[in-house]
């Protein structure tokens, strides 16, 4: 792996790393495509149709997204994936209520094509995936899909992949459809420092940006560096 950084890498605003996951046209990190060409071909062996929903997300697409749910354009959800009434929200809950699910604008690992959203194509069509806590439960549609992953991982057979956001650590909640491509993933975590997270968050015109800088450093240790590490 050719290891390239640096701010408009690690904050979304850079796709010169990034190639398509064919036959999609989603963009993924170039180093990750063969390492997922593998677990696909596993996962077709066993009967899971392993597809990816999101993969690499822009910093305008991200920024997007937290506004939206900042000025109530989008649907908030709580820790267990039921609808907040946004009206009845302080400013600071806002702002909570979006980390739970969302990333800061620039500071989402999808900004850096390692890390992928994915789903059992057997199961459920593109269009029908919600990536919910219910979705994925044991007793969901894609359970079995998940427990073979889990498998996987656990194993050392995942061929690089893991769960980042496995269990709730304070910050993120579990995202079990949220799989990371570790050699790549790790190397740009340990360049994303405070200091890029803060000239980030200073540069973007994000909706509670006052709040966000108020508590930088705290948001950083809680919903950046805070994650499941690889268990192999």
């Amino acid at each position: 792996m050719k290891k390239e950084t640096g701010f408009e890498l690690l904050t979304g605003r850079s796709q010169a790393h990034l190639q398509s996951l064919l036959p999609s046209t989603k963009l993924v990190h170039q180093d990750l495509i063969p390492d997922f060409a593998k677990l696909k071909m596993a996962a077709k062996k066993d009967g899971f149709d392993l597809q990816v929903i999101s993969a690499y997300r822009s910093f305008e697409k991200q920024l997007q997204i937290w506004n939206d749910k900042a000025q109530g354009r989008r649907t908030l959800l709580d820790e267990n994936g039921n609808q907040l009434e946004f009206s009845e929200l302080s400013s600071q809950e806002i702002v909570q209520s979006i980390m739970k699910w969302s990333a800061i604008p620039g500071a989402s690992r999808h900004h850096w094509g390692s890390d992928i959203d994915v789903f059992d194509g057997n199961v459920l069509e593109h269009k029908s995936v919600e990536l919910t806590p219910q979705e994925v439960a044991p007793e969901g549609p894609m359970g079995e899909f998940h427990q073979w992953l889990d498998d996987r991982i656990n194993n050392a057979e995942s061929f690089g992949f893991f769960r980042p956001y496995e269990k709730y650590l304070g910050g993120v909640q579990p995202e079990k459809w949220h799989l990371s491509y570790a050699p790549v993933s790790e190397f740009l975590l340990e360049s994303y420092t405070i200091d890029v997270f803060i000239e980030n968050l200073e540069k973007s015109p994000i909706h509670f940006k006052e709040i966000l800088l108020e508590k930088a450093q705290t948001l950083y240790q809680q919903y950046v560096k805070n994650i499941s590490p690889a268990p192999f």
